[in-house]
């Protein structure tokens, strides 16, 4: 009775401890969970993966993703009792202790699938205490999670050689799919490898490989899952002797949304894959000759998701390593039709209002035009439509530098402002005298797109819409809307209105002080796109201007994105075209002003009846009159083939119109220069 009561307080007593030391020192789940991130694109298709902190690919085996011919393969070469035990297999443990005894060696495992797991979060020497240890631990799993949990864990730390830990890993690096289908050899492979990773790596040791492999399928045969025919045909196949990469598809913008978002595991961006791909592709070829560097980024205008952000055109171009989309640069003119903008609201002007082009000094600030010409009085459309500085610092000038700098501020740009010593330097913001980044800028133009509401981008395709700020009235943007439109199309590229599948783009370009940074920021109904070119040092790039370098991938870009509602651009521009007044014709039947184009700018060399004129032409789907006007004023033909030539009287800003027999009206605002 005594040694009873004695053996019952042991009892109690290791039984309290292990209680105790189960709550005191409990197994450590949060490492169990620490996985690769995967960012994909909104389809979930994956775009970029990174590795844990000690640079291990350790993917989440979800159970429902993995072929379960694998799973029951697992259990019954591992831990035949999985689902019988808690923790450790007493009938194992007797067979490996009586092993031991005869053989006076190891040779048969008693480890469960639960005590690898433990031994996977915390290795140890393969000693007699580690084992005790596992056991433990191995219990303390089994208190805590379920047996599918438990799986799944084991075929997430799994060691599968190198840097490679977890079934999903492992498919993708050796077989370059997912664990869903997998072949007999397959199953196979990925069961001998974790017995002894380094030593049968396929990559590596090939021979190995297949010898283990072939060892495991007759162990699946023994078992009753396979058929002999399955092994022999299992046999044959070719072992992958390759090891794959993971994608590094828009690594950049997936390292910002993995910062962002800071959580493990998959994570579903706001990028199109097929948008991304497209444009990185012109990216990479844009830079090919050149020795800079370009950024872009694409906004649904709607949503105000990122769909694709090419922070570099690749790491083998100049700061190829940086993303020029977070960073901080001169934005040139880019930022006039907003100071236009705001004018318009403070009731300052209005698109036909005049305002002087003159060298004009504001205390010690002279601004000057990019082309050091001026043209006196001009209406606020021809100053912005040709990017004239004068009357930007202008209206600067009386829109307040502190009203400007708050509003861009409260948009949720990060504006960079430059110290001041005698506090007059702001007006050189409207000419780039400030910094800002490319992300800033999309954000700004597309409230532009948006009725003036400016809204944070989203990078997730969760992500919600916010209130936003109201940066200019709804009237005002569109205002700048219709003049942005009127921008000249960059050489090589067709007009909007002559070419299919082509877009109406509002758009604004911009040069930084010394050919630093040369942009291209533009809207239609659907999305918004920001260009940035230069280098990533600020070197200087002679002669590389905004308009030259930028405009033309900015068009090219806008040709690769999608419509809105599955109609091409060339229809929906047809329904009302650019610059078309329709006085009751056939408004699709309007005539296309073929010279001069919309916002073209024309040297001539003399002027009034001493020039030889200019011969305006256009397009109309009939042989039908046309009637020309300048500003207003009917131009009668010079010619008996009834063609009309204009003898412009001097330099300037004028307004082209062509006219048909049915009321039908075409305009384009053309600039005259006087050749030098």
């Amino acid at each position: 009775m005594q040694l009873f009561e004695q053996l019952k307080w042991a009892f109690l007593i290791i039984m309290g401890s292990l209680l105790i030391a189960n709550v005191l020192f409990p197994p450590p789940l949060e490492q169990a969970y620490d996985t690769s991130t995967l960012v994909t694109d909104k389809n979930g298709q994956l775009l970029s993966a990174f590795t844990v902190d000690n640079g291990r690919w350790r993917l989440k085996a979800n159970m429902d993703e993995i072929d379960p011919r694998l799973t029951s393969a697992v259990i019954a070469i591992e831990d035949k009792r999985f689902y019988r035990h808690s923790g450790v297999d007493p009938l194992a443990v007797l067979r490996a202790l009586r092993s031991w005894g005869r053989q006076g060696e190891i040779v048969s495992g008693a480890s469960t699938l639960t005590m690898q797991l433990a031994r996977q979060l915390e290795p140890r020497p393969r000693t007699l205490k580690s084992k005790i240890i596992e056991s433990f631990r191995a219990v303390q799993l089994e208190l805590r999670l379920s047996k599918q949990e438990i799986l799944s864990l084991y075929l997430t730390h799994t060691p599968y050689g190198g840097n490679v830990e977890g079934i999903t890993a492992a498919t993708h690096v050796y077989y370059n799919k997912s664990p869903e289908q997998l072949t007999d050899g397959e199953i196979a492979l990925l069961i001998a490898l974790p017995q002894a990773p380094e030593s049968r790596r396929p990559d590596r040791h090939v021979i190995n490989a297949q010898k283990a492999r072939d060892e495991v399928l007759d162990k699946l045969l023994k078992a009753g899952l396979i058929s002999k025919l399955q092994v022999t045909e299992a046999k044959q196949d070719t072992v992958a002797s390759k090891r794959n990469n993971f994608p590094q598809m828009a690594w950049l913008a997936s390292r910002k949304i993995k910062n962002t978002v800071n959580r493990k595991g998959k994570i579903v961006s706001s990028l199109d894959r097929n948008i991304q791909h497209n444009i990185k592709k012109l990216a990479v070829q844009f830079t090919e000759k050149l020795d800079s560097n370009v950024a872009v980024l694409v906004i649904e205008n709607e949503t105000m998701k990122v769909r694709a952000h090419i922070g570099s055109a690749g790491r083998d171009r100049p700061g190829g390593w940086i993303d020029m989309t977070n960073s901080i640069r001169s934005p040139g003119s880019t930022l006039k039709p907003f100071i236009y903008g705001f004018a318009f609201d403070d009731g300052l002007s209005a698109p036909g209002s005049f305002i002087l082009d003159a060298p004009t000094r504001f205390g010690s600030y002279q601004p000057e035009n990019f082309n050091r010409r001026y043209h006196g009085k001009v209406r606020v459309y021809e100053a912005l439509g040709h990017s004239l500085n004068v009357p930007a610092v202008l209206a600067l000038d009386k829109v307040g530098t502190k009203r400007f700098e708050a509003a861009l501020q409260l948009s949720g740009s990060k504006l960079v402002i430059p110290s001041s010593g005698d506090g007059e330097a702001g007006l050189a913001m409207a000419l780039g005298g400030i910094g800002l980044k490319t992300q800033d800028l999309a954000v700004l133009y597309a409230a532009l797109a948006n009725d003036g509401k400016a809204q944070d981008l989203i990078w997730t395709e969760d992500g919600k819409i916010g209130n936003g700020y109201q940066i200019l009235s709804k009237d005002s943007a569109m205002k700048i809307t219709k003049i942005l439109k009127q921008a000249p199309t960059p050489d090589g590229h067709v007009p909007h209105w002559l070419a299919r599948k082509s877009h109406a783009i509002a758009y604004k370009t911009g040069t930084s002080y010394g050919y630093r940074d040369a942009w291209a920021a533009g809207y239609t109904d659907k999305w918004t796109v920001v260009v940035w070119t230069g280098r990533p040092d600020g070197a200087t790039r002679v002669g590389k201007t905004g308009r030259g370098t930028a405009a033309p991938l900015l068009f090219d870009v806008f040709a690769n994105l999608p419509s809105v509602n599955g109609e091409t651009a060339f229809e929906r521009i047809a329904k009302a075209p650019q610059g078309v007044k329709n006085f009751g014709g056939n408004q699709d039947a309007a005539p296309v002003l073929l010279f001069p184009p919309d916002g073209s700018e024309v040297a001539v060399e003399s002027f009034g009846i001493k020039s030889k004129g200019l011969t305006l032409t256009a397009r109309t789907p009939k042989r039908i009159n046309l009637a020309w006007y300048v500003d207003g004023n009917k131009l009668e033909p010079r010619h008996l083939s009834g063609q009309t030539v204009w003898q412009p009287e001097k330099p300037g800003f004028y307004k082209v119109s062509v006219v048909d027999n049915q009321g039908s009206s075409t305009s384009a605002n053309v600039r005259i220069m006087a050749v030098q």
